[in-house]
């Protein structure tokens, strides 16, 4: 069993204001797999009272750009040498599949080195050219850090989540203080023992599992300069009121219900076989799953029948199991979310293809749902629109291109997408239509270079390389 019976504060581990740890239970069989302290906001404030005052000390504010760059790539180092480990203790806490927490390890390794290749090449200060010759003002353009960042996670994919946030804020010279949802206390934990090893000045950074009260008090805190958020739409708006009121600098990273437009030329084998990754990655607890699947009405059955085939070979069950591709959801009540879901698609008037709300044979001490696919599904249906955060997809036909491309973007949605075509350039003019953070074609990888983000109801900000490094600095102007 793992403990952490302290809290990570300021940079060290010390006694939580409540001694009363919370058990973390497995996903698959519901047993205690670890104990773990939480943050109540008499801990937030000893957080963000030392990171406001290693802030305006300015200990790592005013480090060199290239020395805190130096202490990063350190870290970056460390997570990959711990890399098993940490993929295990996910897969343990979530019900992730070990493939996918696995998989995942080089995707954090390419998301750091992004910012970190950023951080290097960044235009820290830059003299401008006057635009007038005759003029005598010269401007010295500074990016200097935002102050002090509440980062805000939630528990579906955590590590990637929070070194999204704590890298780039840290190589602009901030404070952080990370809020884990309390599912994630183990990992985090690690996470924790791993920047504890780098040598950032204490009060730099505070890793904090907590509750949603918790998370609210922090996020509200008047020495919080700027909100890093990821999460559900839904508290996302709360969050972004919050930092109306106070005019707090923040970003949302929010929910997305994702459309793959398989067009008329497409190799649907391949097309299916790049969706089981696409849509039903991280047990389909994923923002970014391609979810609703657009298919075109004179090749409609075979897509149907090509998802049908996949989804009843997936192997449902033991996440430390090497053959499971599905685990569980996280929580006893995700798991009933999902299955309400799909009686409601049955309600609707959804064809259910394979699947339904039953628990799988033989899994039922664990929060498992059954891979499920729905066709002849119209657009406006729930279960087309609303965000189920499961192993659901849904089939929806199209007449043609503009009908494609109308039903991809009517959705409140925006964060990701994908285009499946055998001319990639003809995907790429279909992706510039759809109103979207991200579009992959034919089922390429989300890359860490280019920002990420998303349009309308999926947030507002981006993460991710020299733009998302760019969200946790201010513009100054020196004219001389």
């Amino acid at each position: 069993m793992i403990i952490y019976d302290r809290l990570f504060i300021a940079g060290a581990w010390t006694g939580p204001s409540d001694a009363e740890p919370l058990d973390i239970r497995s996903p698959h069989d519901g047993t205690v797999i670890g104990r773990a302290a939480q943050a109540r906001p008499a801990d937030v404030d000893r957080a963000v009272a030392a990171a406001r005052a290693a802030f305006d000390e300015g200990l790592w504010r005013e480090t060199p750009p290239q020395e805190r760059v130096a202490v990063l790539r350190h870290f970056n180092a460390l997570r990959e040498k711990n890399a098993e480990r940490i993929a295990r203790l996910i897969a343990a806490e979530n019900g992730s599949a070990g493939w996918f927490t696995r998989a995942g390890q080089s995707g954090l390794t390419r998301q750091a080195n992004a910012y970190l290749k950023a951080a290097e090449e960044f235009g820290w200060e830059q003299t401008l050219t006057p635009s007038d010759p005759a003029s005598p003002v010269r401007s010295v353009v500074r990016r200097e850090a935002v102050g002090v960042v509440a980062a805000v996670i939630p528990w579906n994919s955590p590590f990637s989540a929070a070194t999204a946030k704590i890298i780039p804020a840290l190589l602009a010279g901030n404070s952080v203080v990370l809020k884990a949802s309390p599912e994630n206390s183990l990992s985090m934990g690690l996470l924790a023992d791993l920047f504890e090893q780098v040598g950032l000045p204490g009060g730099v950074l505070s890793i904090l599992p907590a509750d949603r009260e918790t998370s609210e008090y922090l996020v509200s805190h008047p020495d919080v300069d700027k909100i890093a958020f990821t999460g559900s739409t839904q508290a996302g708006r709360r969050i972004a009121s919050i930092a109306g009121e106070q005019l707090k600098r923040v970003s949302l990273e929010l929910g997305g219900k994702s459309a793959a437009v398989i067009l008329p030329d497409a190799d649907i084998a391949k097309a299916v076989q790049g969706l089981k990754f696409s849509s039903l990655l991280n047990n389909g607890e994923s923002c970014i799953a391609q979810t609703r699947i657009l298919a075109p009405r004179s090749r409609y059955e075979e897509v149907v029948a090509g998802l049908k085939e996949l989804v009843e070979s997936l192997k449902v069950g033991d996440p430390t199991d090497p053959g499971t591709f599905i685990g569980p959801m996280i929580r006893r009540d995700q798991q009933e979310r999902v299955r309400q879901y799909i009686a409601l698609g049955v309600e609707e008037g959804a064809r259910l293809v394979t699947g339904g709300p039953e628990v799988p044979a033989g899994l039922e001490d664990g929060y498992y749902v059954t891979p499920t696919l729905f066709a002849d599904v119209d657009n406006s249906m729930r279960i087309a629109q609303e965000e189920i955060f499961g192993p659901v997809l849904v089939v929806i036909p199209y007449d043609d291109e503009d009908d494609a491309v109308r039903i991809a973007n009517d959705s409140e949605y925006g964060l990701s997408g994908g285009v499946w075509s055998a001319s990639t350039e003809h995907a790429l003019a279909v992706a510039r239509r759809i109103r979207t953070g991200t579009v992959t074609v034919n089922g390429a990888s989300v890359g860490f270079d280019g920002p990420f983000g998303g349009f309308k109801a999926s947030g507002t900000g981006r993460e991710y390389g020299a733009v998302g490094l760019g969200t946790y600095t201010e513009y100054k102007t020196i004219t001389l």
